[in-house]
């Protein structure tokens, strides 16, 4: 891939630094549909040698993401098509963060976003902010206790003021996105008081939870 031409893709002023056949694959995405499909069929990332935020050109050539690698691939083909490439995260206690890609139709919001399990997935643009979108995570992110884990989500992460080269061409982990974001803003969804009254999810919910999408 190295070898590749460079293709002349210039987004706002900016050269993204894709080859030919990356920008093949990423402008056959023309909706975000289309690009939520995509994110999904990639195998998922289990970082079998270790913890890894690979850039979109390593998951096109590794063929495999978790939820912020997925985001990434869905950013940069949403900013192809016109949208602005924004992430969204959110934070959980005691479990894992979780970032999906923002989409926007008129007034407004839903997401695209990689998840091997059935409740953290594509959200349609119905949501009236960004608060509702996350809101609407929160009774299917369920930590290994069975705990409703899910407090908080950013303002959105605008991902036009970093250089492609660091989440989009990187060819090491991309690790300084990955900590600005955590950084970032972050709101809180529940009180206190409201997350010790959630309840854990029911047997059936449980056996929901271990449908997998990539084994």
């Amino acid at each position: 891939m190295r070898n590749e031409s460079k293709s002349p893709i210039h987004v706002f002023g900016q050269t993204l630094g894709l080859t030919r056949r990356e920008v093949n694959i990423l402008t056959r995405l023309d909706t975000p549909e289309k690009i939520q499909d995509y994110v999904s069929s990639v195998k998922n990332n289990q970082e079998p040698e270790g913890d890894t935020c690979l850039s979109v050109r390593e998951v096109l050539r590794q063929k495999r993401a978790h939820c912020i690698e997925g985001a990434f691939v869905a950013a940069a083909a949403l900013w192809l098509q016109g949208y602005p490439p924004l992430l969204m995260d959110m934070k959980a206690k005691g479990d894992d963060d979780h970032v999906v890609a923002l989409v926007r139709r008129g007034r407004y919001w839903g997401a695209i976003s990689k998840s091997n399990h059935v409740w953290l997935r594509w959200r349609d643009p119905v949501y009236r902010s960004l608060r509702e979108l996350a809101m609407s995570y929160l009774h299917g992110y369920v930590s290994d206790c069975n705990h409703i884990s899910l407090r908080s989500y950013s303002r959105p992460f605008d991902l036009r003021r970093f250089d492609p080269s660091l989440w989009i061409t990187n060819e090491e982990s991309c690790w300084d996105i990955a900590w600005d974001l955590d950084q970032s803003h972050h709101y809180e969804l529940v009180t206190p008081s409201q997350a010790r009254n959630l309840r854990p999810h029911d047997a059936i919910q449980l056996r929901a939870g271990e449908i997998v999408e990539h084994p």
